[in-house]
């Protein structure tokens, strides 16, 4: 399958066997559903994507942070997270695999503004360039030179990246394959040269103690270590736009994100709306085979590459620092597991240690502006500026350049994270993933034919969703509020 056939042409305007709400946008047009490629390896990435720009300060820093302090038994946490996420993403990419429209466009059917909403609270969740100074100061460790002019070289080489790539997505998950393979390969010499076999011993207490919480480090640390492993907030809701763009689905149809510099257009100015089928015998088979890829693929990659990580982390940092007091819950706590592994193994794997940290904090932060800008430039073409001359792909330039400028004016201009994006920050990611995980539920219950609705353990699933967020949310902003006023 390519992802150039067929991505232009006519088709039917009618609005088509789906309940769609056409309000607000405009009926989708009628087509069949594309057939899964005969080898489906080929189109294995969204979920990798996912995995890798959500492994970042979560795993490198929060999961080996608890690790250190209580030890491995709250490592059923993290499966819970996981599986949680999991389920969360599949009804995300639902909605997109059977009308070729993003989650966010799915939600402005019933009220024109919810994408907007959600957009903006993304970059009040993205504002501080945290993990690129993160992975600034990280290579400062091995290198020296000032965290701030490192993370604008770094800020420059993101927006390089993201807008000189001929089709950004490819560009994405090519860089996400990388950092994968790396991070595999370190934990791989970790595993020889670092992890104890105390520790080992240790692991199967993160099955024994399911259901206990080590509440030494607080009730909100960790629900929240639980509700974000893997990714949170606005990057769930972009696995609409990356197995879009991978063309799974009837998101064969839809154009992908080009540099407007280096690419090759696949799209015009004028928005599309989605494409449905006839919920017919073939085109019912042809969904059911999508259905199971897509759920396989973010199984093996983002599930068992998530959970994977987050168990290899937490052993290396109990290996070397279980009982150590005094430790933070910031970018300080790699600069004590380096030095920790430099005095265990050897100086090279702590340099080694770090290198490997920076470059995975990079990718992450390269995601991030992506899906950030991603989900604006979506947004922003779907439903405010249809009939703009500008094209979504060039938006999205202007947004991802933006988003680096304004990372420079901060790192040059202000020392210290502000404490109102520190809060910012806490809440709002639990706030949107509560508030869209209600919105899944209703719009894949009413936009989509019988045969497509989510039901039984799915609906549970959603549920459980709304009610764990619905309790993070309201326990960060009572400990944030806590934390301001005394």
């Amino acid at each position: 399958m390519t992802h150039t056939d067929d991505r232009s042409g006519t088709g039917s305007s009618a609005a088509g066997p789906f309940p769609l709400n056409t309000r607000n946008l405009p009926p989708p047009e009628v087509r069949e559903m594309p057939p899964p490629p005969r080898k489906t390896w080929k189109i294995i990435g969204p979920g990798i994507v996912g995995a890798g720009v959500g492994l970042a300060s979560g795993e490198f820093i929060l999961w080996p942070y608890i690790a250190s302090q209580v030890g491995l038994v709250f490592l059923w946490g993290a499966v819970i997270g996981v599986v949680t996420q999991w389920f969360l993403n599949m009804e995300i990419e639902r909605y997109t695999l059977a009308t070729g429209e993003t989650a966010m466009t799915g939600f402005n059917r019933y009220w024109r503004h919810w994408g907007a909403v959600m957009a903006l609270l993304t970059y009040a969740s993205n504002l501080w360039p945290g993990w690129v100074t993160s992975s600034a100061t990280m290579a400062s460790y091995v290198f020296g030179g000032n965290p701030a002019y490192i993370a604008i070289a770094l800020l420059l080489a993101i927006g390089a990246i993201l807008t000189l790539a001929p089709v950004v997505y490819t560009a994405l998950e090519g860089l996400l394959f990388v950092k994968v393979a790396v991070i595999g390969g370190f934990f791989a010499l970790a595993v020889i040269f670092a992890v104890k076999a105390s520790s080992w011993a240790d692991l199967p207490q993160g099955a024994t103690h399911v259901g206990q919480f080590p509440t030494d480090l607080g009730v909100a640390v960790l629900m929240g270590a639980v509700a974000y492993a893997g990714a949170g907030g606005g990057q769930n809701l972009c696995q609409s736009n990356w197995i879009r763009d991978k063309g799974f689905g009837m998101g064969h149809y839809v154009p992908r994100l080009v540099s407007p510099v280096t690419g090759k257009s696949e799209e015009d100015s004028a928005a599309t709306t989605g494409y449905v089928f006839v919920p017919d015998e073939e085109n019912m088979a042809r969904w059911k085979r999508w259905w199971r890829f897509a759920n396989m693929e973010q199984a093996v990659t983002f599930g068992a590459v998530t959970v994977l990580t987050i168990v290899l982390s937490s052993l290396l940092a109990h290996s070397t620092l279980f009982g150590t007091e005094g430790l933070a819950n910031d970018i300080s706590f790699l600069q004590k597991e380096g030095e920790a592994l430099q005095a265990q193994v050897g100086d090279w794997f702590g340099v080694l240690f770090w290198l490997i940290g920076a470059f995975s904090l990079f990718t992450a932060a390269t995601g991030i502006v992506d899906y950030t800008s991603r989900l604006a430039s979506d947004v922003l073409k779907s439903t405010y500026m249809r009939n703009s001359r500008l094209s979504e792909s060039r938006l999205y330039f202007y947004l991802v350049w933006a988003i680096v400028v304004v990372g420079i004016f901060v790192l040059l201009t202000v020392t210290d994270q502000p404490l109102v994006l520190l809060v910012i920050s806490a809440c709002v990611a639990g706030m949107m993933m509560f508030v869209y995980a209600g919105l899944l539920l209703y719009m894949n219950r009413k936009a989509l034919p019988g045969p497509l609705k989510v039901r039984g353990v799915r609906v549970a699933a959603l549920i459980w969703v709304i009610v764990l967020f619905g309790v993070l949310s309201v326990l960060t902003v009572r400990q944030q509020i806590m934390d301001i006023f005394g």
